[in-house]
């Protein structure tokens, strides 16, 4: 079956069990263990792990894949005007690698009908959780309309900091994401001081709390650019980055699918597992120059309980992953979260 086809079906089925009454005994069952909870840029997560953006653009299934054990959920990436993305087919398997190429595009509904979503998911979270325990976090990844020139990305991204930081446990700026043209060229410095700096402003004029502020970076920066940014986070005073985003990378891969097949599926951001040791390498590199205090969430080639820990334990305050829960099933939070609890007490 098509890949994003096939996504979307699963999705459906996860979203089913909201509806059908079943999230309460999934809830109950994939529930991370307390001893995993996690306080990072003031917020309390359930567990360390959680959903990567990209699986939920929309915001149409937070509940629902927060019911399976994930300890906070990053929607998006959601754009100020709805938009298509690229042309399908735009994501593509290769099996041998537990990998996946997108060229997805930032397909999403614009900032506008996300919004009131995010305020529904709060609302259900407050109905359900209440004083049972600590409820899962909901984070917004926000990045540029495709159709607005570069000149003018920082009022595109303050359009949807106006209408989506009310709504956001915490807010990330997307300026490393392959698949947007020139999209990229916002990572170096005389562009994203600027913009953090209006969307920080921004975010504070439309809400009455902090709302933590956080960038997104690609794995194919040079150790100089990951240097600047990494500083730059301190200087601005980011609460946080996260690293990595997909890769446009292939022949350092080491990658065992047929090279046909990786040719076929084209340009766009390669995830999954080939994409670990560089993603583990750009957070080691990221905590010597942040020190101990700015939090780091790492993701990229996250598989296994192990591949957790060791990211703890390499200087990450948060984990996510995505590409694996597509080759792991429904169940894969839970299995991470009852593996990190013993891997933690050992």
């Amino acid at each position: 079956m098509d890949a994003e086809r096939a996504h979307h079906l699963g999705f459906s089925g996860i979203k089913a069990s909201k509806h059908s009454g079943a999230s309460r005994a999934i809830r109950a069952i994939a529930r991370p263990d307390r001893s995993l909870e996690t306080v990072a840029m003031g917020l309390r997560f359930p567990s360390p792990f959680g959903l990567a953006a990209g699986f939920d653009k929309g915001a149409t299934g937070v509940v629902a894949l927060t019911d399976l054990g994930f300890g906070h959920v990053e929607v998006g990436t959601v754009t100020g005007r709805a938009q298509p993305g690229n042309p399908a087919p735009r994501l593509f398997r290769l099996v041998e690698d537990r990998a996946v190429v997108n060229r997805m595009g930032f397909n999403n509904d614009g900032a506008a009908a996300v919004g009131p979503r995010l305020a529904a998911a709060h609302a259900d979270y407050d109905e359900q959780y209440g004083d049972a325990g600590t409820r899962p976090i909901v984070g917004v990844n926000i990045g540029k309309t495709k159709a607005v020139p570069l000149e003018d990305a920082v009022e595109d991204y303050l359009e949807s900091t106006r209408t989506l930081a009310p709504q956001a446990d915490y807010l990330v700026v997307n300026v490393s994401s392959p698949n947007t043209p020139g999209l990229r060229t916002l990572q170096a410095r005389e562009s994203l001081a600027p913009l953090l700096e209006a969307v920080r402003r921004e975010a504070d004029r439309v809400t009455d709390r902090h709302v933590p502020l956080l960038v997104k970076i690609a794995p194919d920066l040079t150790d100089g650019q990951l240097t600047e940014i990494a500083e730059l986070a301190v200087e601005l005073g980011l609460d946080g980055i996260i690293a990595t985003n997909t890769t446009i990378e292939r022949e350092s891969l080491g990658l065992v699918s047929d090279p046909s097949a990786v040719y076929a599926c084209g340009e766009g951001g390669l995830s999954g597992e080939p994409l670990a040791p560089r993603s583990l390498e750009v957070l080691r590199r990221l905590r010597e120059i942040v020190g101990p205090d700015l939090t780091l969430i790492s993701v990229g080639g996250v598989t296994t309980a192990e591949d957790v820990h060791e990211r703890l334990r390499s200087g990450a305050t948060l984990v996510q992953g995505y590409t694996a829960f597509l080759y792991e099933g429904p169940f894969w939070a839970a299995r991470i979260n009852r593996g990190l609890k013993k891997l933690l007490a050992g």
